[in-house]
């Protein structure tokens, strides 16, 4: 993002007071150039040797008092320690800029939002180290706006002869818009009894692609609060799960599951162990983010909410504001969609 001489200003003040908080708790370190994110200015730490992870991570309450700031987050960002304090003037990232901006070719593989190097992330789901991902995140994280996102993405940008969407929507509050979609399997199913069919159908088709040889059209199956499911329907639903999430890639078939935390009172291991991409909002505490991410030290607790969130893949963590589609924007995406399934 480009920076004024205001907000250039503003930052220089910001990572002098960051240094002499630094110097003050005798850190080997300072402030080497920094970015500004959607929701976020974010200072590079060059550190000496002697530095410490923890000790800097320790001085996050005397950094966010320093800078007037509610808090601040301090995170890897591969060989480097970050910096991040939250803008007051955040602003929303929208599917359709990203998609005038960056415009994407018919493939599997859903805009997310935007990475911290302003390039929008994407969610390439037919790749074999993807293929399944787990959203988790607390209420108000945008977990089911970012849901909503990819499937409009998805619905936009390739043909209904490419790819089949199934929604489960237990809780009838996510995916309500998407009734009309010419890329559904079934209709949007809410009822526990219904899912549990369906999923057993999808198993039935995985096998019968898996004799084939058959991996096209691609079917995304996506679920809102798939813990709700798992409550109700028990052992037999997450059998179906485990199942497509083991075998489903090589059939064309991928899985996105969205869940307030992905507890091991719900989800098994086996089922978790599956989903090699999470993708992690804002959580309520340092352990429910490792358990969320897969991995510990993210700081997910940390992250501001309102689609401030992080994609782990492979023990690595990418920091990213997820794009948003506003009701504004329905009919322009509508009209993307018709005219892809030939309507207009």
């Amino acid at each position: 993002m480009s920076q004024t001489p205001v907000k250039r200003k503003f930052m220089d003040f910001q990572a002098n007071q960051i240094d002499t908080v630094l110097a003050v708790h005798r850190v080997p370190a300072r402030v080497q150039g920094g970015n500004v994110t959607p929701r976020w200015f974010r200072y590079h730490l060059n550190t000496s040797p002697g530095a410490r992870v923890s000790v800097v991570r320790n001085l996050s309450e005397e950094l966010a008092l320093a800078l007037g700031a509610n808090q601040v987050r301090i995170a890897r960002d591969g060989y480097n320690l970050t910096v991040e304090v939250p803008r007051s003037d955040s602003s929303a990232v929208y599917l359709l800029d990203l998609m005038e901006q960056f415009p994407m070719n018919e493939t599997v593989a859903p805009c997310i939002g935007v990475g911290d190097d302003g390039r929008s992330l994407h969610m390439r789901l037919h790749s074999p180290d993807i293929a399944h991902a787990l959203v988790a995140g607390t209420t108000g994280s945008g977990k089911t706006e970012l849901m909503r996102t990819i499937v409009w993405s998805l619905a936009s940008t390739n043909r209904c002869s490419q790819l089949q969407l199934v929604l489960i929507d237990p809780k009838c509050r996510g995916f309500g818009t998407f009734r009309t979609l010419p890329h559904l399997l079934a209709p949007v199913v809410t009822r526990p009894s219904a899912a549990l069919r369906l999923l057993e159908r999808l198993t039935e088709e995985m096998e019968r692609r898996d004799r084939e040889n058959i991996q096209k059209p691609h079917i995304v199956v996506v679920v809102d609060e798939v813990a709700d499911l798992l409550n109700t329907a028990g052992k037999v639903l997450e059998s179906y799960l485990i199942r497509l999430a083991q075998r489903g890639r090589e059939a064309g078939i991928h899985l996105i599951l969205g869940t307030q935390s992905p507890s091991s009172e719900v989800f098994s291991s086996l089922l978790k162990a599956n989903f090699p991409l999470r993708l992690v909002g804002k959580v309520s505490s340092a352990n429910d983010a490792r358990v969320a991410a897969g991995i510990a030290g993210t700081n997910a607790e940390q992250l501001v909410g309102q689609g401030d969130f992080l994609a782990i893949s492979s023990g690595r963590v990418t920091h990213f504001q997820a794009a948003y589609v506003p009701t504004s924007h329905y009919p322009e995406l509508q009209k993307r969609i018709a005219q892809k399934a030939g309507r207009l």
